[in-house]
């Protein structure tokens, strides 16, 4: 059972500001747009559940799908809700100061990707039920420790940010790597200077080239050499010598010895039993 709208607000005070204010936090569930709007201040909208559309100035239309948050700056023109016939939970919290634009120059907030993808939702619940617990107490030390709440709140989008750049960059070399390794296979490597021109320790390198093949590099390549093995065995007269050569193997021994293992025959059982016409 979700708990009842809530809406609280403060003026931060008017003598000695702090560098950071919450002003405003919030709950509820929407079934309606929020259209063609203006903010005085920054805010943040936490979407725990649901999917909709977020539209600004900056970024155009964006599609949220929970979990997610996004960003709204001062005086830029946004609307956003749920998809039309549905609703959506969602949190939000309001803040100021100079602190905040510190943010933006940062890029630690974005007008031009506001809108964050979560991996960790109840990370930043427990962000946000921290912030309101300081908000709703209204102590001086209670909304200095709320302003702290919302920096950790735009550290951990942030880092969320930047955890999904890497695996997309990540997944874009090993995805080179599958493709260079395929063309490198009949040639000897050095995987740890191969895992260095993707720029990888190899630990972190096999670990990736695993998730993404199922196959470490070496069984990757000892894979793609006995496939154009058992291709020359059944296609060509070549010597088992020269087959192992063309493949990069240098000793014939080991050759039929990885063949055996791999086939569960030697290579010429295989060649006399599946040698084409």
């Amino acid at each position: 059972m979700k708990s009842a709208p809530l809406a609280l607000y403060r003026s931060p005070p008017s003598i000695n500001p702090p560098a950071l204010s919450v002003t405003g936090f919030g709950r509820q569930r929407i079934a309606v747009h929020v259209r063609e709007r203006r903010l005085l201040c920054h805010a943040v909208v936490l979407v725990e559940s649901g999917h909709g559309t977020l539209e600004t100035e900056q970024a155009g239309r964006l599609a949220i799908e929970a979990p997610a948050l996004f960003w709204l700056t001062p005086g830029s023109r946004h609307s956003y809700g749920p998809a039309e016939g549905e609703s959506w939970e969602e949190q939000w919290a309001l803040f100021e100061g100079p602190f905040a634009s510190s943010l933006l120059r940062q890029r630690l907030i974005s007008e031009t990707a506001p809108h964050v993808a979560l991996n960790n939702l109840h990370e930043m619940q427990q962000l946000f039920a921290a912030l309101r617990a300081d908000f709703t107490d209204g102590s001086t030390l209670a909304l200095s420790s709320a302003a702290a709440t919302l920096h950790r709140i735009v550290i951990q989008a942030a880092r969320q940010v930047d955890s999904a750049t890497n695996d997309t960059v990540n997944g874009a070399r090993i995805e080179a790597a599958v493709s260079v390794l395929a063309g490198r296979a009949f040639e000897e490597l050095d995987m740890q200077k191969f895992a260095a021109e993707f720029a990888m320790s190899p630990a972190t390198f096999r670990r990736r080239f695993m998730a993404a093949t199922g196959l470490s590099p070496k069984a990757f390549q000892l894979r793609l050499r006995i496939d154009h093995a058992k291709q020359l065995l059944t296609t060509s007269d070549l010597p088992i010598e020269a087959i192992a050569r063309e493949i990069g193997i240098g000793d014939a021994f080991y050759f039929s010895r990885l063949f055996q293992n791999r086939e569960g025959m030697a290579p010429t059982a295989f060649r006399s039993r599946f040698r084409r016409q």
